[in-house]
């Protein structure tokens, strides 16, 4: 913990680092593990270019290139889409809808 002094005696305290876990494949990246699944899904769920996910990570203040988003849709890619099919319904799932009353006017 890192502590602040303000004026008339108030002490601060706040972590030095990150409180959340981190993921052990996102290890050594500078980015958090979050940025990097939320670029590489923007890329592959949306019909997007590199560039189009760069400006729309770029219009939120964060710096990356295109070239560094097609490297983590290389390494995560697969990864993402197996987490993804994992929570798609299976074939032979029960769907139950509920009862819609209609009334004529």
């Amino acid at each position: 913990m890192s502590e602040v002094r303000l004026g008339g005696g108030i002490e601060v305290r706040y972590p030095r680092r990150m409180t959340t876990p981190q993921n052990p494949i996102y290890a050594g990246y500078r980015y958090p593990g979050e940025l990097i699944s939320y670029a590489v899904w923007l890329y592959f769920r949306f019909p997007l270019s590199l560039r189009m996910v760069e400006e729309m990570l770029g219009a939120r203040g964060i710096s990356v290139t295109y070239e560094t988003i097609r490297q983590w849709g290389l390494k995560f890619g697969r990864e993402l889409a197996n987490r993804i099919r994992r929570r798609a319904p299976r074939r032979g799932d029960k769907w139950h809808l509920d009862g819609v009353s209609r009334t004529r006017f």
